[in-house]
């Protein structure tokens, strides 16, 4: 089944595909038990790894069967989507903090990042794994994702000792990126996303009023954000794609901003040189579809994240196949892709559903898919 599929599913071979996913996905109760018992000094990182290779095996096959063409590792060796990898940059440090990130009604644990030195990208843990995952997919495309260089700013503490000036902080954030996305691009990879959260931030008054309050200027740090995101993939080989995952939020079925797109549709849409944009659109949270209207380029290809992975009941098929019509009075239809809205745990915790209507969920999205572009 999943080879009748590719043909009709795949663009000339180059992701993002008609029916993708943005990453990660529920983690099963062995690793979970497993790298609690890592933590306690029960089995060795060794061990650890072993059954993450295994349940990593198991969860690529399984995307392999239900008919996607992108296959990720689930993030099933991160405990969160952003700082497993944002803190293994060079001089950017892990750390504790008094609260976590506070969601509607719900709080994550206690973590944060700190930035205590010169930004670098050397010998940085993913690599190995997306190796891993390069070694098991066949004729499947892997795909990596990692969040976008504003993150570390969004999140991050920056310690007046490393960086006293701004535009220095912004400049080896740019370059470490570039490092980043050559040696993923060495190991591999032709299929890398950016995960960000800020832009979505950046489209709700209630978060832009809580960032001034931080002392931030959203509107200046639009501007800022998108010449570094240029910046850093400025340098990427030209058989790579890169998209961007606008997240408004997801832990334990929860979220944090609202708002439509309008207020950085033109900035996103018309401003950064990335391949394509994974957008929310699950819920009316997101507002419409008229700020796609500044999609200018016949080459950008937006992914509608129309399928909840909030909540295990399967939408509407008639329903989401009326939205993409809708939407396509904006895009042409070859433009436009379907996926769920974000992945299944952006923290290790995961959403509030079971792996079976997990795989339902996406599969749902390739059999939709399949119906739309035949």
């Amino acid at each position: 089944m999943a080879d009748n599929y590719k043909t009709s599913l795949q663009q000339d071979n180059h992701p993002p595909f008609r029916a993708d996913q943005v990453g990660s996905l529920l983690r099963p109760e062995r690793l979970k038990k497993a790298r609690t018992q890592k933590n306690s000094g029960e089995i060795s990182a060794e061990q650890l790894r072993k059954i993450e290779d295994e349940e990593i095996i198991r969860i690529v096959n399984k995307q392999k069967e239900i008919g996607l063409q992108a296959v990720t590792d689930g993030d099933f060796r991160r405990a969160w989507w952003h700082f497993d990898f944002l803190e293994k940059l060079d001089g950017v440090e892990g750390s504790e903090t008094g609260s976590g990130i506070q969601f509607q009604q719900k709080q994550t644990k206690s973590r944060s990042i700190k930035v205590t030195g010169k930004l670098g990208f050397s010998d940085h843990p993913m690599i190995e794994d997306f190796k891993f995952l390069h070694s098991i997919a066949g004729d499947h495309t892997a795909k990596m994702t990692i969040p976008s260089p504003s993150m570390l700013h969004f999140r991050g503490e920056i310690d007046p000792a490393a960086y006293q000036e701004q535009e220095m902080f912004f400049h080896d954030l740019a370059l470490a990126y570039q490092k980043a996305i050559q040696a993923f691009y060495d190991a591999g990879c032709r299929y890398l996303q950016l995960d960000d959260t800020s832009w979505a931030y950046f489209c709700s008054e209630e978060e832009k009023e809580k960032m001034r309050a931080r002392g931030m200027n959203p509107d200046e740090l639009t501007g800022l954000y998108a010449r570094t995101i240029n910046e850093a993939i400025a340098e990427r080989p030209s058989d790579m794609k890169i998209t961007m995952h606008i997240c408004r939020g997801n832990f334990r079925s929860t979220w944090i901003s609202s708002g439509g797109y309008e207020p950085v549709a033109e900035t996103l849409f018309d401003g950064l040189n990335i391949d394509g944009f994974f957008l929310e659109y699950d819920s009316e949270r997101a507002g419409g579809f008229e700020p796609l209207r500044f999609v200018k380029r016949p080459d950008l290809q937006i992914v509608l994240g129309l399928i909840t992975s909030k909540f295990g009941e399967l939408e509407d098929k008639d329903e989401i196949k009326r939205r993409i019509e809708e939407a396509s009075h904006y895009v042409d239809l070859n433009q436009l892709n379907l996926s769920p809205q974000c992945g299944f745990a952006s923290t290790e915790e995961g959403n509030l559903l079971t792996e079976e209507q997990q795989w339902a969920k996406l599969e749902h999205v390739v059999n939709i898919a399949r119906d739309i572009w035949k």
